[in-house]
């Protein structure tokens, strides 16, 4: 059950942030508020004077860098399409890994079981133990 919900929460995060990345960029100004001010915002400026390149407040702004972002979002939900058509794949890979860690518990639960030193003291050659 936990591995369908993360894959449905991952599907549905991969679609978000796709969405929000395919359109954010393409929003006019104003609509959204605070939002939507894409290369004229707050904390653009605020970087661009930190960092004394006040330039980057025109680079983010260009097309070139709109049209990047927005591939990203569109990758994101291509991707989350995938994980939609491939749901039960993606499940059984999720359980198999989580049988794969109890079994690997299980097999260092036994070696540690048939492997137990006995209360004897060990005799060597050496006479390290060795009561004398």
């Amino acid at each position: 059950m936990s591995a369908k919900l993360s894959v449905i929460f991952y599907i549905i995060l991969c679609f978000e942030i796709g969405l929000i990345l395919t359109l954010l960029p393409w929003v006019p100004q104003g609509t959204l508020g605070i939002l939507s001010d894409w290369g004229n915002n707050y904390f653009l400026l605020y970087a661009a004077r930190k960092t004394g390149m006040y330039c980057l407040q025109h680079v983010v702004a260009s097309g070139w860098v709109r049209g990047a972002v927005s591939g990203v979002g569109i990758l994101n939900i291509g991707i989350a399409f995938w994980e939609i058509f491939h749901f039960k794949q993606s499940v059984r890979a999720l359980q198999g890994n989580t049988e794969l860690l109890q079994n690997l518990k299980r097999d260092a639960a036994q070696v540690a079981r048939t492997t137990d030193l006995s209360d004897h003291e060990r005799t060597d050659a050496g006479g390290h133990n060795s009561q004398q």
